[in-house]
């Protein structure tokens, strides 16, 4: 059936009682709308242009004073809405006009700032009139652009109030000096417990200093008293990842999405960049290159990203040129030189990653941090030091228990140093099929096998392997460490494949050797007699003049002492 309306959908008079909650109805004051941080509704109630008594301001001034008055707002709300180039349109052309207000140049400076526009922001705030404001905005815009004399000098200029003490807090955590960050911000707190935004810069602090579950707990007194904050759930979400998975974290992230307006751009970029990160690269080439220049480790994560497709000349090319200055970065561009190095066998990426690792490593700040040890760890394997390898990894085992990656270095570090009982059993808890089917996995795993005296399983090894170079190589290894431990059966099998694919006399007289080992072990009673009858077959397949004595020697010594061959 149709559902009845109480007007018509054209035209019509509205009904009575209509009329009277229009009459009654007042529109908000701007002040009200600002107070209560609503800027989509201050900006939709100032591009209304209504009059200025609507504001809640009262202004004895002229028309045009009092259209400026509404273009600062505008830009203002536009500004925290996180609409930067609106704002910034907004005071690019208020300061063209004559005599415009003095908040104009510092406000136009602060938009430029957050476009990233370091010295269009630097050239207006240097116009703005001497102020508190202009002085950490150009304390910041010193730091962005390294200049420690500058730096230095609005250091010096900060006095002990708030908003000057938060920049100097801001400069702190930027330069990594987070416990510095955190004790100013703990100061403030104290005598100004509504400051409830500060446990979140508290929060950011403790994440970067890894600690994942004291971060939450400061940041859970935050969201009890503002749940849709941006900044914080953002936080949550990466506290989540840290401390559990990607998907934990996506789950906070959608509560974000959920509530956020289509209209809300603020950190719309960096929930983009953090999605592609908690899915585990997935959609990165769509999102991270446009975000290169907009958020700091957007270029950080495209280079994880090509160095786990193993496109490791193209995370080269992204990192080469960035000058690292936080810890990660240093890392992460150690990472990539040591990857390309081994790649390309070249020395010199080599001992750059091995220079870059030991930095970090060895730095008063990150020396006793998990990252820094393995930093340590890092820069001696490379060096082939592997006991110190593993006095650094040791420490921090109990962290990485079933992590592939650190299980693999941490197993052949094991192995470099003759214990193959524990390494043979931290490679067999590695899961990754990638990693399992590498080559160096295979090696290692192989030696460990025959070092173990288990050389069934290395042959077993071989036989899972298509036919290549390197299961040739791994056939190599059998054949010859086989040889050196006196497990002389798998040896001569391995010889006798080589043999059959490459017609090199050294792996004939390797085989040659192998038996002839064989023999002597079953005169010794150290390898079942039955071992006789699988030796000549191995024999025969060589065309070599020696086989027939070889052969004829085997068989009297077979009859005599009645073994069927």
């Amino acid at each position: 059936m149709m559902l009845s309306r109480v007007k018509p959908a054209v035209g019509g008079e509205p009904v009575q009682g209509d009329k009277k909650k229009k009459k009654g109805k007042k529109i908000p004051k701007l002040e009200e709308y600002v107070s209560q941080r609503d800027y989509m509704g201050a900006m939709t109630l100032l591009e209304y242009k209504l009059p200025l008594s609507c504001f809640g301001f009262q202004f004895k001034r002229s028309v045009g004073e009092r259209e400026e008055e509404l273009d600062l707002w505008i830009a203002y709300c536009a500004f925290h809405l996180g609409d930067y180039k609106r704002a910034m349109e907004e005071y690019s052309s208020l300061s063209l006009k004559e005599g415009s207000h003095p908040d104009v140049w510092v406000g136009l400076s602060c938009t430029c700032f957050f476009l990233g526009m370091y010295k269009e922001s630097e050239e207006a705030a240097l116009k703005a009139p001497k102020s508190r404001l202009q002085n950490r905005l150009l304390f910041h815009l010193a730091h962005k652009f390294n200049d420690e004399k500058k730096l230095m000098n609005f250091h010096q200029n900060l006095q002990d109030v708030t908003e000057d003490q938060l920049s100097l807090a801001s400069i702190h955590y930027m330069r990594s000096h987070y416990q510095e960050a955190i004790d100013i911000y703990k100061r403030i707190l104290l005598d100004n417990r509504e400051f409830l935004a500060l446990n979140v810069y508290v929060s950011l602090c403790y994440y970067k200093l890894d600690y994942y579950d004291v971060s939450q707990e400061v940041l859970a007194v935050y969201l009890q008293h503002v749940p849709d904050s941006t900044i914080a759930l953002n936080l949550k979400a990466c506290n989540h990842f840290r401390l559990y998975n990607g998907k934990a974290a996506e789950a906070e992230l959608k509560t974000l999405i959920d509530i956020a307006s289509t209209s809300f751009d603020f950190a719309k970029e960096l929930i983009q960049h953090n999605l592609v990160v908690f899915r585990g690269g997935e959609g990165a080439l769509q999102v991270l290159p446009p975000l290169i220049d907009v958020i700091p480790e957007a270029r950080l994560n495209l280079v994880i990203y090509y160095l786990r497709q193993d496109d490791v000349q193209e995370a080269y090319n992204l990192i080469k040129d960035m000058e690292p200055s936080t810890p990660q970065e240093y890392i992460l561009k150690g990472v990539v030189n040591a990857a390309l190095g081994q790649e390309m066998g070249s020395r010199d990426h080599l001992k750059i990653a091995q220079q870059f690792f030991q930095l970090v490593g060895g730095s008063a700040s990150e020396c006793d941090t998990i990252p820094g040890r393995q930093c340590m760890a890092s820069c001696f394997f490379l060096l082939k030091q592997f006991e110190d390898v593993l006095i650094y990894l040791n420490s921090v085992k109990s962290y990485f228990y079933n992590d592939d990656m650190f299980n693999f270095n941490y197993a052949q570090a094991k192995a470099a140093v003759g214990n193959y009982k524990e390494a043979e059993e931290v490679f067999l808890l590695i899961q990754s099929e990638k990693i399992r089917s590498d080559y160096t996995y295979l090696s290692w795993l192989c030696r460990c096998y025959i070092m173990n005296k288990k050389p069934r399983q290395a042959w077993e090894l071989y036989l899972k392997m298509e036919t290549s170079a390197e299961s040739f190589s791994l056939l190599q290894l059998i054949a010859n460490e086989c040889y050196k431990m006196g497990q002389f059966y798998y040896s001569a099998k391995a010889f006798d494949v080589l043999e059959r694919l490459d017609p090199n006399p050294e792996f004939w007289e390797g085989k040659r050797g192998a038996c002839v080992g064989i023999f002597q072990m079953i005169l010794a009673g150290k390898e079942p007699r039955e071992t006789l009858r699988e030796v000549l077959p191995l024999l025969r397949n060589t065309g070599n003049p020696q086989v027939e004595y070889i052969i004829r020697i085997l068989k009297k010594w077979g009859k005599e002492n009645r073994v069927a061959v």
